[in-house]
């Protein structure tokens, strides 16, 4: 009954891209059955938003299948559950793919492979994040906006997966044909996307978004837009530039990232491009003029930290509450 419900919600809430070129806008699923639905987005691949960050299943019930990054931390059951509605009770995928390592892509990470008993793939490169041999270069708010203020309370140790993580394969993508995966670094030191050349379908990780993360009203509304991703979080905007670039040029048809909803519509190619045309780094940041040096191991060298003054305005915000809260008191005993 779960899954003939499943099935009926996915048919009604999109249609197949290959015979529609309007702009797919998946309405997200009531919060208390997010977990639960797998939404279509194109022949074969699914979309589970799992809190903000996207979760992304490729092949079909019955066949193999894989799971495209593993949502926050805490969330395994929610996606095994989902999982089951739409592959089937005891039904297993052949593997985790990994965009990247930030905590809310590799957060259930662990637990689900586990719990399947599969292996995890990542690019050479996050290795050493993901292994626990070196932390992620450090996060940096003072590349302005909404996302950049609440990465200041936002502290991530390093995880380890060991020893389910391992090496995506060169020239293959584990558990599923037809799909390809591309080094985009930038975002982070190994980022990779998935893309299918059939239908041009592509999984972009973190590489891009389809919302405004550095908007107060994009990041709270969710509203579809292309945008850059996680600006406190990439370490080298010179090869994120790149990168938007190199996936432009797939000219994909629908595109879905690590955060927003997907997108698909006639004009998304030509939007990609002019995207990938007006694309700036921020205006100043740590990494906006010198990357973060990394290697096989993790951190080599660090662009040295800009004063950040938000700490400091608040601190001394503040202390001048206390003291007018104190003058205020006093007066008042001094009446008494």
């Amino acid at each position: 009954m779960i899954r003939k419900s499943c099935e009926l919600d996915r048919a009604l809430s999109f249609r197949d891209v290959n015979r529609s070129r309007v702009m797919v806008r998946p309405s997200r699923p009531p919060l208390h059955k997010m977990t639960q639905i797998i939404r279509r987005i194109a022949p074969d691949v699914g979309w589970l938003p799992v809190s903000f960050a996207n979760i992304y299943f490729l092949g079909r019930p019955g066949g193999r299948w894989a799971v495209v990054d593993a949502g926050l931390p805490g969330r395994a059951a929610e996606i095994i559950e989902a999982a089951e509605a739409r592959f089937g009770t005891g039904s297993k995928p052949e593997a985790i793919l990994l965009t990247h390592g930030h905590m809310d892509h590799i957060g259930s990470a662990r637990r689900l492979a586990e719990h399947w008993d599969i292996p995890i793939y990542a690019h050479p490169l996050e290795l050493p994040y993901l292994t626990a041999k070196s932390p992620y270069p450090p996060s940096d708010p003072t590349v302005g906006g909404a996302i950049a203020f609440l990465s200041r309370f936002w502290r991530a140790a390093p995880r380890d997966l060991r020893p389910h993580v391992r090496e995506l394969p060169p020239g293959k993508v584990p558990g599923v044909t037809g799909w390809k995966w591309i080094a985009t670094p930038g975002h982070s030191p190994g980022h990779v996307s998935f893309f299918r050349a059939s239908d041009r379908v592509l999984i972009a990780g973190d590489a891009v978004a389809t919302m405004n993360m550095d908007s107060w009203s994009g990041l709270v509304s969710g509203r579809q837009a292309l945008a850059r991703a996680g600006t406190p979080f990439t370490c080298d905007w010179q090869a994120t530039r790149a990168s938007v670039n190199e996936l432009a040029q797939l000219r994909p048809n629908v595109i879905g990232c690590g955060h927003g909803v997907p997108m698909s519509n006639a004009e998304l190619p030509e939007r990609m491009e002019n995207f990938a045309q007006r694309f700036r780094a921020p205006r100043s940041g740590r990494y906006v003029r010198q990357p973060a040096q990394t290697d096989n191991n993790g951190i080599v060298d660090l662009p040295r930290a800009p004063f950040d003054p938000v700490p400091f305005a608040t601190v001394a915000s503040l202390v001048l509450i206390g003291i007018a809260l104190g003058a205020g008191y006093l007066e008042e005993q001094e009446r008494r």
